[in-house]
């Protein structure tokens, strides 16, 4: 396999796949750079050498669509000033070949979005899984998908992956395209290094106490996951939305908290599951709840109540926005003497100043166990948020660029964009 340190870009154009899919506010402007911050590394390497750029990546959720709320010409000025060259923009990345093939040594082309168009995800739109022609479409778009992968590789005389985040894709960008580069002209970047590194930290390199944070608001998008940890770790904390659905299990009243009434039997499951594994499972007792909290603005509306309850006895009206007092010395308690440890997903509505508690908590007692020696990984769009808005971002060891593909990886699954590349 290739190795970037090794590979010589002068006089060559690569083409990069990154992961750009930041947040941005209602100006257009970016809340958090650090998928951008992450690619630098590679990026300067390629120009330091000599070759010129070509950078592709994703944004939002677009189906195949051309949307104007996703275009990457919104990052433009933010990749300049990062990079320190002017970025020039190809508004449409599968007719870009003219603007890719004049670009000079130390030059910069970022393509638009390439999830305007459905190859990128290779699904079928417009047709339901139900219907009898499905598979035909399906086998259609996996044509397409390759001509489209085609055109990309086109421009270029090699290709980095270096965007972890959709490595457990196999999308056109992070898989189908490695197939048109020989093993000496593809390789993975700094960052997609760094990401399979500090996976197998996780999971091979296990020092215990393991303790694992699963966060966020739906038991049923991490039940792979946490059913997955609790074969591996010690001490599972579980927090966020999902709290609710465990309270609800066991009869408790919730008011107006988010729930999945058809998860819990699956949250009493996981309880079982725990304890014929040995697993000490930590969920929150209490909680903070509102009555008015404005999920547009992320603030608390004027006049509005904020109470402290347990979180199976939470009043009609009001919702659980964070985990309480109590609930925050268990998880500091938890994580206290760890020696390897993974988190994804807040214990709150962080993003509202007035229920940061919970994330905090949890944040600073990873940031004590770290500096006392433990491995931390802290992964997805969420958790990121979190040790960057208190300021704990270089207090862990290693924070993942990834969410799904974390997750995945952490599950044992092989990675297509790592496997493309790879063999």
């Amino acid at each position: 396999m290739q190795n970037i340190d090794n590979f010589n870009f002068a006089g060559k154009k690569a083409i990069v796949r990154v992961d750009f899919n930041v947040p941005l506010n209602e100006e257009g402007k970016i809340t958090d750079d650090t998928r951008i911050r992450g690619a630098l590394p590679t990026l300067k390497k390629v120009l330091a050498d000599g070759g010129a750029l070509i950078i592709m990546s994703h944004m939002g959720k677009p189906k195949g669509k051309v949307n104007a709320k996703y275009s990457l010409s919104q990052i433009v000025d933010a990749v300049s000033e990062k990079l320190g060259v002017p970025v020039q923009f190809a508004p449409d990345c599968a007719k870009a070949a003219d603007a890719a093939a004049a670009l000079k040594a130390g030059e910069v082309l970022l393509l638009e979005n390439l999830r305007f168009y459905p190859e990128e995800e290779g699904k079928p739109v417009g047709i339901d899984k139900a219907d009898p022609a499905y598979e035909e479409a399906k086998k259609a778009m996996k044509a397409s998908q390759k001509e489209f992968s085609k055109t990309l590789a086109s421009y270029a005389d090699c290709y980095i992956n270096d965007a972890f985040g959709t490595a457990h894709r196999k999308h056109a960008s992070t898989a189908v395209i490695a197939d048109y580069f020989d093993a000496d002209n593809k390789m993975l970047g700094y960052l997609m290094q760094k990401e399979v590194q500090a996976v197998d930290n996780v999971l091979s390199n296990i020092k215990r106490p393991f303790v694992a944070i699963m966060g966020g608001s739906k038991v049923s998008s991490k039940i792979g996951i946490i059913e997955n940890l609790l074969g591996k770790v010690d001490k599972l904390i579980l927090c966020g939305g999902m709290t609710y659905t465990f309270a609800k299990a066991h009869g408790g009243e919730i008011g107006e908290s988010i729930v999945e009434m058809d998860k819990l039997e699956v949250a009493l499951g996981v309880e079982e599951m725990a304890k014929k594994n040995g697993v000490e499972l930590v969920l929150s007792t209490d909680c903070t709840a509102t009555n008015g909290l404005d999920f547009g603005t992320m603030s608390v509306k004027e006049g509005a109540e904020i109470i402290s309850c347990p979180s199976d006895k939470i009043p009609a009206g009001f919702e659980g926005v964070d985990a309480g007092a109590e609930s925050q010395k268990a998880f500091a308690a938890a994580i206290e003497g760890a020696k390897t440890i993974l988190w994804n997903g807040p214990a709150g509505v962080f993003e509202c100043d007035a229920f940061t508690a919970g994330s905090r908590a949890i944040g600073e007692a990873i940031a004590k166990a770290t500096a006392e020696g433990a491995f931390s990984l802290i992964g997805g769009g969420d958790s990121v948020a979190c040790v960057n808005k208190f300021g704990l971002a270089d207090q862990v060891s290693y924070i993942s660029t990834g969410g799904g593909a974390l997750l995945e990886a952490i599950e044992g699954k092989v990675l297509p964009g790592v496997a493309a590349i790879q063999g």
